[in-house]
């Protein structure tokens, strides 16, 4: 079937939200997900926003998405893109939908002069491992991801 990836509008916030909330709970975390419609629209779509997204759609239906921002990388002087999330909805996995959103992550990566696209997976989701590397993705194991959030982020701001 197929692909069609296009960049997201205000009008796909619900969609997005609906993706994110499925996403949770495939990575066993339905209760993280704190996020509204109305952050998700101010995030992608505000005055200062902070991420882009892309919708993917099969028969002119939304059936995937990705999130992304960038970052600088200071050793390579120049910008890079950071998948914050990628999903599929079950029923078009392994239809290349995933290849195709990351298609465009990549030409966008490019065009904006990157050095470097970078992400996380679960170190369980053997699925998205097997995917990614067999893409050409290295996982990079000599680092580990540290995270500050909610009390120990604010008594660190304090």
């Amino acid at each position: 079937m197929p692909v069609e990836i296009r960049v997201a509008a205000e009008a796909d916030v619900p969609a997005i939200l609906r993706f994110i909330r499925e996403l949770a709970e495939y990575e066993r975390e339905p209760q993280a997900v704190v996020a509204t419609e109305e952050m998700i629209r101010d995030a992608l779509f505000g005055a200062g926003h902070v991420a882009y997204g892309l919708i993917a759609l099969q028969n002119e239906a939304p059936v995937g998405f990705a999130v992304y921002f960038f970052n600088f990388s200071t050793w390579l002087g120049r910008p890079g893109l950071y998948l914050e999330d990628l999903y599929v909805t079950p029923a078009s996995r392994g239809s290349g939908v995933g290849r195709a959103l990351l298609k465009r992550l990549a030409q966008v990566a490019v065009d904006r002069n990157c050095g470097r696209m970078e992400w996380a997976v679960l170190d369980w989701n053997e699925p998205a491992l097997g995917f990614y590397r067999a893409l050409g993705a290295k996982p990079q194991e000599e680092w580990t991801v540290y995270r500050l959030q909610g009390e120990a982020l604010r008594g660190m701001a304090e």
